[in-house]
């Protein structure tokens, strides 16, 4: 069983995603950031159920699908590191050039 590790990035999405949601119903929000976090917690047990991300081709770098969105996260030894959340229609390439630059 791996460690599931929710970095900063991630977290201010799953925030982001409720924040966006709840203008229209703060129920439905929780209920959809739940449904996220639960989907996630399954890799504690199966690390490689998730894709290999068609834009990095690498086999630690991996997501899940929930609904419309992409949970992204990278296996290491003994822990699971949840990269970011983001919507499927957002190009990843792009955001992630982006965080690079922030550094």
């Amino acid at each position: 069983m791996s460690k599931l590790i929710w970095t900063e990035p991630a977290l201010s999405d799953l925030q982001a995603i409720f924040d966006y949601i709840s203008k229209d119903s703060e129920y439905y929000a929780s209920i959809f950031v739940n449904e996220i976090i639960e989907s996630a917690e399954k890799l504690s047990d199966f690390p490689k159920m998730g894709r290999i991300v068609p834009e990095y081709q690498q086999n630690d770098i991996r997501e899940i699908l929930v609904q419309s969105y992409r949970v992204i996260y990278q296996l290491e030894q003994d822990q699971i590191l949840i990269l970011t959340v983001i919507h499927g229609r957002r190009e990843l390439t792009k955001l992630m050039e982006l965080d690079e630059e922030e550094k």
